[in-house]
């Protein structure tokens, strides 16, 4: 007993402190995103984004988007890409093997009819049925083929690919009209640049037409507006932090811009990850470092992307198990990297940063919550440790999502209305009381399906963009 007694302290003690350092971590990436984002602020509007893109050092673009059984959304999501602003670009829609009307719908929408363009192998896919061109949207082409995967469709569209620079996204996710311009932006002025991200906002609630996204309201559901918050935590402030140390690791696949001849020396997306995302990104930093070459990954704060969130607690609970299986996918194909010098900032701090305080979060997380239980039944807490743990672990995560909150509001809100704001902020610090556990449990369980090689997506269940208008 004396000796459950002796080690109880310092076990406790270690808990709090990876708690601390975990919350204070965020707390800085996110302060540290602010300042970078309001002084790229700055830089744009001296810059004049329109002029900008008038020269000729603007390059074209081809926008791959896969589609798998999306007919309820399908033909407003490609009205909105043929009608984005840039100087010149392509859109791909790639069918991956639809057993709905999907194909049938884009047929129908854009008088497609098909094509004699030559498919060269840039990278290996499934077999394609068939490659259509549109009789009026000359920067369209389809292509359906058998179904394998978001990787595998990402890979047929980059093989189709005319343009230098890839854009690759979600078939239920809509830009903003002038996103293009500014996620490209930094390939203007950097020349080693390899990829750059935008910022992933979630649809749900928001006005949508044939012709894009016609006014942005909070959703109904405060499953979705849970994840509003996340997703400025997250994207808006967490990633942009990492973005400013040089140490981007995520560029979504809901929304990223490659180098088309990198992504092909690369390999291409791995059809073997359900991450295939982050683990593209991952292998970029190292082939990079390995072939001895400078270069560059970004993420830029204002290039939107509205994408649709599970508002179902099933749904949403495969997304997270999905993303946690992913995340362990690349950092074990990669572990070479793990606290490895030759790779640089990315081997010391990147891949230590996404393992100790993403991967094995959960498993620490439900650790330390199990400590502070059996300590409180077993009456061997300390008061002092209670007192800072319930502090550390609930009120930092409180502070981190309300900061979030207002720093969106500071640097440009979305979300018009005092009563949009508050709600955002009553989410804010609600989602730390039984939202945060639930996502910590799927996180976990996803842990463990990996550890004993669980595979595939799961099934995603989509109100479709087409039905994402409120009444008005």
């Amino acid at each position: 007993m004396n000796l459950s007694r002796l080690l109880a302290a310092p076990v406790q003690w270690g808990f709090l402190l990876y708690f601390l350092l975990l919350q204070l971590t965020h707390l800085a990436l996110i302060l540290r995103a602010f300042a970078t984002t309001r002084r790229y602020q700055d830089e744009v509007e001296t810059d004049r984004l329109d002029t900008a893109f008038e020269t000729s050092h603007s390059k074209p673009m081809t926008l791959v988007c896969p589609v798998h059984n999306e007919e309820a959304g399908v033909v407003a999501s490609v009205n909105s890409l043929i009608s984005l602003r840039y100087p010149e670009f392509q859109v791909v829609v790639v069918n991956d093997g639809s057993t709905d009307a999907t194909l049938a719908r884009l047929v129908e929408a854009f008088r497609l009819r098909p094509s004699h363009r030559v498919l060269r192998q840039l990278l290996p896919t499934r077999e394609v049925h068939g490659i259509y061109e549109s009789a009026y949207v000359p920067n369209l082409v389809v292509v359906d083929k058998v179904n394998g995967g978001k990787a595998d469709a990402l890979n047929c569209g980059i093989n189709l690919a005319r343009y230098p620079l890839v854009c690759c996204m979600d078939g239920d996710s809509l830009l903003e009209n002038d996103a293009l311009l500014r996620i490209a932006r930094p390939f203007m002025d950097r020349p080693g640049l390899v990829a750059s991200g935008g910022v992933i906002r979630p649809l749900n609630g928001c006005r949508v037409t044939t012709m894009g996204i016609r006014g942005i309201h909070l959703p109904d559901s405060w499953l979705a507006r849970f994840q509003i918050v996340e997703y400025l935590r997250a994207f808006l402030f967490g990633r942009v932090g990492l973005a400013s140390l040089d140490s981007v690791f995520i560029v979504s696949g809901a929304f990223g811009v490659f180098r088309k001849d990198l992504v092909v020396r690369a390999g291409g997306f791995d059809p073997g990850t359900v991450g295939e995302d982050f683990e593209l990104v991952v292998r970029l930093h190292r082939r990079m470092r390995e072939w001895g070459q400078p270069y560059h990954l970004t993420l830029v704060p204002d290039p939107i992307c509205w994408t649709e969130v599970p508002e179902d607690f099933r749904t949403l609970g495969r997304q997270r198990n999905r993303w946690q299986r992913g995340l362990w996918e690349a950092l074990w194909k990669h572990r070479r990297m793990w606290f490895n010098p030759a790779y640089g900032r990315v081997g010391l701090f990147s891949m230590p940063y996404f393992l100790l305080f993403e991967a094995l979060a959960p498993v620490i997380e439900a650790c330390g919550y199990l400590v502070f239980a059996w300590s409180v039944w077993r009456h061997s807490i300390n008061t002092p440790f209670a007192v800072l743990f319930l502090y550390v672990a609930l009120l930092l995560g409180v502070l981190n999502s309300v900061v979030s909150v207002l720093l969106q509001e500071i640097s440009g809100h979305r979300y018009q209305g005092l009563r949009a704001f508050g709600l955002l902020l009553v989410a804010a610090v609600a989602e730390n009381f039984g939202y945060r556990q639930l996502t910590l449990w799927w996180r976990l369980r996803g842990t463990f399906d990996w550890l004993r090689g669980k595979g595939g997506w799961g099934h995603m269940r989509r109100r479709g963009l087409g039905r994402a208008v409120p009444p008005a």
